[in-house]
């Protein structure tokens, strides 16, 4: 009754960054993680194979004039690190992950994580050794994402409804969206990179009294069966939001 009716008791308790439920989420997790090794160290082989055939996604390039691609054309603009899931909800309205890194590996609040197969969402709260991140089943998410083939971007968001459906709203119905269009991070907010998988276009519907599509998209990755993330680092962040705020 203290905990359910105190805010600020209520706020500490319930925060699953804070030192004791973590180290908690965390014991569970390595009783329990053994049944998914063999599919995770799958998709840890895929991703760096990935990885290495896309590295230039995820660099900035600092001789844009230049057709030819030169290594010493490029400046690392991303720095990634590596973190495990320990708790997570799929199933509620807003969900939300821990993870098993905090303040001291350098994860700061805002910064954007993915997996090997796609988006997972937005860093939202830290502590020293834990965060928390609000997954793109939430409301609200709002991550700027492209659609490949039409080259049209809006704003990734959840309807609270199917873990594995999402939708694309700001797109305008006056473009025609194939069935099966490839979704990607547009890397416009500066929090992830350009080319992070998002998921696939599966059903277009019209807005009534508005000129936009409702876009429903799969999402690549299966946000039940996820453990192993990146955090994203922008090392050119504190440049760009100075020229956006400009």
């Amino acid at each position: 009754m203290y905990v359910s009716f105190m805010s600020a008791p209520r706020s500490s308790y319930f925060t699953t960054a804070s030192y004791i439920t973590g180290n908690l989420f965390e014991i569970r997790h390595s009783i329990t993680q053994h049944f998914l090794l063999e599919k995770n160290n799958e998709a840890l082989q895929k991703e760096n194979i990935d990885l290495r055939k896309s590295s230039s996604l995820f660099l900035y390039n600092e001789e844009a004039e230049e057709s030819r691609v030169i290594d010493s054309t490029f400046a690392q603009q991303y720095d990634y690190i590596p973190g495990t899931i320990i708790n997570s909800t799929t199933m509620k309205r807003d969900n939300f992950f821990t993870l098993n890194i905090g303040n001291i590996q350098g994860i700061e609040k805002g910064m954007g994580v993915f997996s090997s197969n796609g988006v997972v969402g937005i860093i939202h709260n830290t502590s020293k050794h834990f965060s928390v991140v609000k997954s793109v089943l939430t409301k609200n998410i709002n991550i700027d994402v492209l659609l490949t083939e039409v080259g049209a971007s809006g704003m990734l968001k959840w309807n609270g409804e199917n873990a594995n459906i999402g939708y694309i709203a700001g797109i305008s119905n006056d473009i025609s969206i194939p069935i099966g269009s490839k979704v990607i991070t547009r890397g416009g907010s500066g929090i992830f990179p350009r080319g992070i998988e998002v998921g696939t276009v599966k059903k277009t519907s019209t807005i009534e009294g508005e000129a936009s599509w409702h876009i429903d998209i799969e999402f690549s990755q299966k946000y039940a069966a996820l453990e192993n993330i990146y955090v994203v680092k922008n090392l050119f962040l504190d440049e760009f939001k100075t020229v956006q705020n400009q």
